[in-house]
């Protein structure tokens, strides 16, 4: 008894662990969810009592079973059930030789079952039940010691079952199982011996009505068995899962969807619409500039207008209508090198010193009778390094001054030359003096008379800054243009 009992439980436990291994879950809706069945079935049985050879009897069965709702392959359910029939044995050693016992049963369970396919529907279950038995001979006399009441004719017993289940149509299942009842005394067979309980084994066939199987509660045409979107709103086109159809597959269904056609791949909102993080009307996935102020105007790219193309934004920029090609500063307007109110671009005297009144070329303005007695000119901007060639960019600076000259003869002018502290006092000296002179001929050539003008070289001599920075360097390279004083 207890070998046959250990093999039909380490059957059991093969069978659950074959197929959790086996059968790889699915996300479908699983056919028996939230189904109930009822089941009819009758058999044979093969009693394990004290009797040493085994007879075949008679069982029958009922069963209601309801099953939880789940997807993939497997699904539990809780299951009641009850039967009756006979156990029978048989020995030449006994007395009486040969004995039936009816069994009136009734209990609890639960059942685990897998779906292959569609058909085919293995399962096994476990239960605990009340039997009542009633053990006669072969002439229907009650045996002895049951009829002077030796024990209780009722005890508790463990239930095991495997089975198939052959659906024949998706209400209708045709069903062969083999099951186990062991008792908890022993007595089926009148009889106390040995440490084993009396038990049986059965080997039953039957059928299977499914309630709730075909319904289709949201009344999308696909039935719940397969309907993986179970509440779907009336009205709204589905898939063969029953789900919402979602044509552009960003995850909400067309019903919803306010942007039909967004693209593969691109994140949207719960209106189904592309992303637009700045809110700037052109979605995250097209926009190159996803950080845009609030409110600010933008192109096709989500980028800030700029309408000058000066490479600063319409809302940023304080000079919109700047001309293009020309530089700019951070705040869009114009570059102004020497801070004179007229920008580089227009600028013909682009190195006018601080706080010198211009004209609109940005050239110093010269008002007649009014006399210019000291003037500079800064060795860099207006020579070539290391050199006493005049640049053109001193020409209309000269030229002002010629005027002035010209205008006031009765003036005489020193045009002294000036060097940094770099190099030799003797090279120093030479250059200045050279630059100096090269001022004097310019104003010459424009009309100014020779013997009015000055020249000196006072090379590293008189700086005006020190000597140990380049921007003090730079200040004393220059050419300083005075009147002198009589």
């Amino acid at each position: 008894m207890n070998k046959i009992t250990i093999v039909l439980f380490f059957l059991l436990i093969y069978s659950q662990a074959y197929y959790s291994q086996t059968i790889k879950p699915v996300d479908l809706y699983n056919p028996m969810s939230n189904t109930l069945a009822a089941t009819i079935d009758g058999g044979i049985t093969l009693g394990q009592t004290d009797y040493r050879d085994i007879k075949v009897s008679y069982t029958g069965r009922a069963s209601l079973e309801y099953f939880f709702f789940s997807k993939g392959k497997a699904s539990f359910g809780l299951k009641g059930f009850g039967g009756f029939g006979n156990v029978s044995g048989k020995d030449t050693r006994l007395k009486p030789n040969e004995f039936v016992t009816s069994i009136v049963y009734g209990g609890l369970g639960i059942t685990y079952m897998i779906g292959i396919n569609d058909i085919l529907y293995p399962y096994i279950s476990a239960g605990y039940s009340s039997l009542w038995y009633y053990p006669k001979d072969l002439n229907g006399n009650e045996l002895h010691r049951y009829k002077v009441k030796r024990y209780d004719n009722q005890m508790a017993a463990y239930d095991g079952e495997i089975g198939l289940r052959y659906m024949v149509s998706e209400n209708l299942s045709v069903n062969l199982s083999g099951a186990l009842k062991l008792g908890t005394k022993d007595y089926l067979d009148d009889l106390k011996s040995g440490s084993n309980n009396d038990g049986f084994f059965s080997i039953t066939a039957g059928i299977s009505f499914y309630f709730g199987r075909d319904n289709d509660s949201d009344f999308d045409g696909v039935p719940n068995y397969m309907d993986l979107c179970p509440n779907t709103p009336l009205g709204v086109k589905v898939d063969a899962t029953g789900c919402p159809l979602d044509s552009d597959g960003d995850g909400v269904p067309d019903y919803l969807d306010k942007c039909p056609n967004t693209p593969k791949g691109v994140h949207v909102d719960k209106n189904g619409c592309p992303l637009d993080s700045d809110g700037d009307g052109v979605p995250d996935y097209l926009d190159k500039c996803p950080d845009t102020p609030k409110g600010v105007q933008v192109d096709a790219t989500g980028c800030p207008l700029d309408s000058d193309g000066d490479g600063v934004p319409d809302y940023l920029d304080k000079c919109p209508d700047t001309p293009k090609g020309v530089q700019v500063d951070k705040n869009g307007c114009p570059l102004d090198s020497d801070g004179d109110g007229v920008p580089d671009y227009l600028d013909k005297c682009p190195n006018t010193p601080k706080g010198t009144p211009v004209d609109a070329h940005g050239c110093p303005i010269v008002k007649k009778q009014q006399v210019i007695k000291s003037f500079t000119l800064s060795g860099d901007a207006n020579f070539e390094s290391g050199k006493a060639d005049l640049l053109p960019q001193v020409y209309p600076i000269l030229d002002s001054l010629a005027v002035t000259m010209k205008e006031n003869t009765q003036l005489k002018w020193m045009v002294a030359g000036y060097t940094d502290a770099i190099g030799s006092t003797e090279i120093n000296l030479k250059l200045s003096g050279k630059r100096a002179q090269a001022v004097v001929d310019y104003l010459v050539s424009r009309g100014v008379d020779r013997n009015k003008l000055v020249v000196k070289a006072f090379g590293k001599a008189n700086p005006i800054a020190t000597n140990n920075t380049a921007e003090g360097r730079a200040m004393n390279r220059r050419v300083e243009i005075k009147v002198i004083e009589k």
